[in-house]
């Protein structure tokens, strides 16, 4: 690690999600683009992961067999717990979704209510969910009560400044049968500016009786971990960004917890060999042309915490087949990191936000 880690926490219980017992309180958040099963396999093979959730999953998409929402939702014997996080507004293709995802053996649905972005507001999904509690109570109890399996909710803490209704939905939600409720600690006005709201994230946590609140927002090392974690009284923390950056991070959370310690993170060459298994992982999945072309997001992620120089990125980014691909892989791992060592720690990254107005997303 680059400073020094926060003094070992206090042992809290185990996190559950109902009957679902957590190996760990370190969740990956859903995130669209990237938390798809190759990633999850990711983040399971090195370890620490409670829940592995997700991209978000339209239940009017899952219901049509679109093929594009059928692979969101693929899974194996590694990847579990496993949650879909689902989103839509009509309660009847909501429940319907939830049957199907329980029959096809999901450990856990998640509820969509936190996404900004405008395509999935303006669908009454998402975020705008927040501005219509009486419609979205009920369409959440009915969800429940339609399957076995535990059902959680992500969450802002609600839709501006003047209307932070997270700890009135969260009590709701626990009255109707949700497990757990994650909470990102801004408004969907805010999108991603600012900063997280801690204190709001401890209204829900005291707004709930014995249900988890999972703290999510802007946690990319351990000492943002250990911050929300003491600072909110929440069960768990979700990390998104945080784990694209350092797919080790759940394993360093929980040796921290453990031991007051940890390991550093993956070093130029670990980080490389990570990239070319995640990409294996995806070429299992899909054709060699759609894997190039899906893996160029994930791509910029692993380079850029691999301190390789833009112009080999951008290499990188314009292969058109495997050949390319494994050319632009050849010149990389010869050239090394453009600062630090190939076997030591590397500098950390900048981790970027989503930017610009929110209502253009």
């Amino acid at each position: 690690m680059n400073s020094p880690l926060p003094s070992q926490p206090d042992l809290r219980p185990p996190v559950c999600y109902g009957t679902l017992k957590l190996s760990s309180r370190y969740l990956l958040s859903p995130l669209a683009g990237y938390t798809n099963l190759p990633f999850r396999r990711i983040v399971r093979d090195i370890g620490g992961v409670g829940l592995a959730t997700t991209d978000l999953v339209n239940a009017r998409g899952l219901l049509e067999g679109s093929s594009k929402t059928l692979q969101l939702i693929q899974t194996c014997p590694e990847d579990t717990p496993f949650a879909v996080q689902i989103f839509g507004n009509d309660p009847k293709q909501m429940q319907e979704a939830a049957q199907l995802l329980q029959d096809r053996g999901v450990d856990s649905i998640d509820i969509n209510m936190g996404c900004p972005v405008n395509r999935i507001v303006k669908g009454g999904a998402g975020a705008i969910m927040m501005c219509h509690p009486d419609k979205t109570i009920a369409l959440v109890q009915s969800v429940v009560e339609s399957v076995k399996i535990p059902v959680s909710i992500k969450m802002r803490l609600g839709w501006d400044d003047l209307n932070l209704t997270a700890p009135f939905f969260a009590r709701e939600f626990e009255q109707v049968g949700v497990v757990a409720v994650a909470i990102h600690g801004r408004t969907r006005e805010q999108g991603f500016r600012g900063s997280v709201n801690h204190d709001g994230i401890r209204q829900v946590v005291e707004a709930v009786q014995s249900i988890p609140v999972i703290g999510n927002g802007d946690v990319t090392s351990i000492a943002d971990a250990d911050y929300m974690l003491r600072t909110t009284g929440c069960a768990g923390v979700s990390i998104g960004r945080g784990a694209l950056s350092n797919p080790w991070i759940f394993r360093q959370l929980v040796q921290w917890e453990q031991t007051g310690q940890c390991d550093p993170p993956g070093n130029f060459d670990d980080r490389l060999e990570l990239l070319l298994r995640q990409f294996r992982y995806l070429l299992e999945m899909t054709t060699e042309h759609r894997a190039i072309s899906m893996f160029r997001k994930m791509g910029h992620w692993y380079l850029k915490s691999m301190r390789v120089i833009p112009a080999l990125r951008h290499q990188f980014q314009c292969a058109q087949n495997l050949n390319e691909f494994e050319e632009a892989i050849k010149t990389i791992a010869e050239k090394g990191p453009r600062s630090g060592s190939r076997n030591g720690i590397l500098p950390e990254m900048h981790i970027p936000v989503p930017g610009g107005a929110v209502e253009r997303w």
